[in-house]
């Protein structure tokens, strides 16, 4: 065993010890790469996300003005079916008075 050196198994270790250092730091690097890119990434999806939120809530708000004037058109149509029913039924009156009438007078023309 006296042929055994000591400094030059030390060096090997300190050798095989930095090569692995040296990857594990190229890999915290490269990690630490992803994670930025991770990181921009997300603020770019939470930018866009926040961008989609606003339009859906003006179409949201478009939406629901469009419901209310949908509202108010049945209500002004549910009243002008109203009145002409009205109209309709005033006009047949006045045509069953005035046969009346005319029935009236043809009666007492002949008599």
């Amino acid at each position: 065993m006296a042929d055994f050196d000591w400094n030059d198994h030390h060096r090997q270790q300190v050798l095989q010890g930095r090569q692995i250092l040296e990857r594990t730091s190229a890999s915290l690097a490269r990690s630490n790469q992803i994670a930025i890119e991770t990181e921009h990434t997300g603020h770019e999806v939470i930018n866009e996300l926040e961008v989609q939120r606003e339009s859906l809530l003006r179409s949201q708000r478009r939406l629901e003005d469009a419901n209310n004037d949908l509202s108010r058109s049945g209500a002004i149509i549910r009243a002008m079916k109203r009145n002409v029913l009205y109209n309709k039924l005033i006009l047949i009156m006045i045509i069953v008075m005035e046969v009346v009438i005319l029935a009236g007078l043809i009666a007492l023309k002949f008599m």
